[in-house]
């Protein structure tokens, strides 16, 4: 009976061993996707392999790859001599600035709007600043993660010059050309069937063909967001009319906040194309530009010292230093960035303001200070 109860005793001390070595096989296996996902806590991994912040990753090649337009005046175009112009691309300018302190170490990759979530979530771009509204469903759905918003805008209704339409009531019946994959079709939907319009979408993956079709007549409305409505009114074909040919109807569709998008899960990547997106409001706001900017380096305002990356007095009896917030860039980052490419009102002035092509006035994008809703978070 002795040798029996040994017997049994040693067979479940074995089945308990053989028990606990298979959760914790199975446990490893299962932190392996919590590993990942850790991994891409710091960052994503990344083409070719690599893993670690984006962050360590563009400054280790020297270089920020930027999912941009080709095809939008005033906010991303591509010359003929294949330099890229507009309010988009000097935000791509302003991250490589702040990332690796060089404004023109930028790759600019031109996507489409239905290739552009693809691209970030393949990790094709390291960051995405391409004419983008901040949705819910992108937050989630898209695994992406907006910054600070570069531009508030809306969604508009442009016809031609010479038609009837003076409100959205007045299209019942007609065609609408509309670019595919964008928010714009979905709010186009839900605002003609809330009110009863019938219409029929006429849908283009890139902007060149449905002018095209705009012209030609095969459509009787070109909804998009308001800005861009603009920066094509502005260089409409001269053998077309010109800008006079064609309107804009006063009534605004939709809220359209447009600004960067990083993959969602890498923070670090994600507060640096933050806070640089919000230096350059900040130095507008403490009215630093590139004509002051050296003048302001010597300011006796502890704010601006801070901001700028200039040592400040810390503590009684201490030495004076640069304050690090601790975002993985040099301390003088926003300096950086107003040399090399300016303040808020400077790109927005020069790209797309009262004195460009598109003559769009500041409006919601005002800095608060003037009843505009950019509101810089406290640089301390």
């Amino acid at each position: 009976m002795p040798t029996m109860r040994l017997l049994k005793a040693a067979l479940l001390a074995t089945a308990v061993l053989l028990f606990s070595v298979g959760c914790l096989h199975s446990e490893e296996e299962g932190n392996g996707g919590n590993g990942q996902a850790a991994a891409q806590g710091g960052g994503e991994e990344g083409a070719g392999g690599e893993e670690g912040s984006v962050l360590d990753r563009v400054q280790e090649r020297g270089q920020l790859v930027c999912g941009v337009n080709d095809a939008v005046p005033g906010f991303g175009v591509a010359t003929e001599a294949g330099e890229y112009q507009g309010f988009d691309i000097e935000f791509c300018r302003v991250v490589a600035a702040a990332v690796l302190g060089d404004a023109d170490a930028v790759e600019f990759r031109p996507l489409t709007a239905e290739q552009r979530f693809t691209a970030l979530q393949g990790d094709e771009i390291d960051v995405l600043i391409r004419n983008t509204t901040r949705s819910a469903s992108r937050d989630g759905g898209e695994g992406a993660r907006f910054v600070t918003t570069t531009y508030y805008d809306g969604q508009a209704m442009m016809v031609n010059a010479d038609s009837d339409f003076e409100r959205l009531e007045d299209m019942d019946g007609t065609t609408i050309c509309v670019l595919s994959g964008t928010t714009t079709e979905l709010n186009l939907e839900t605002i003609f069937r809330s009110r009863g319009i019938e219409y029929e979408p006429l849908s283009f993956e890139e902007t060149d063909p449905l002018q095209e079709a705009f012209i030609g007549g095969r459509c009787d409305g070109w909804t998009s967001d308001r800005s861009q409505l603009a920066g094509f009114r502005a260089q409409w074909p001269q053998q077309q009319g010109g800008p006079d040919a064609v309107r804009i109807l006063d009534e605004i569709m939709s809220k359209e906040p447009l600004g960067p998008a990083v993959r969602d899960g890498d923070p670090q990547w994600a507060d640096a194309v933050d806070w640089a997106v919000i230096a350059t409001l900040q130095a507008e706001e403490f009215g630093i530009n590139q004509g002051n900017l050296e003048q302001m380096l010597q300011s006796e305002n502890p704010d601006i010292l801070r901001f700028l990356g200039q040592p400040v007095e810390a503590e009684e009896g201490a030495a004076p230093a640069p304050f690090d917030p601790g975002l993985g860039l040099e301390p003088d980052f926003a300096a950086t960035i107003v040399r090399e490419v300016g303040n808020y009102g400077e790109i927005f002035n020069r790209n797309i303001g009262p004195n460009s092509p598109l003559e769009l006035e500041r409006g919601l994008n005002a800095l608060w200070t003037d009843g505009g809703l950019h509101y810089p978070p406290p640089y301390r």
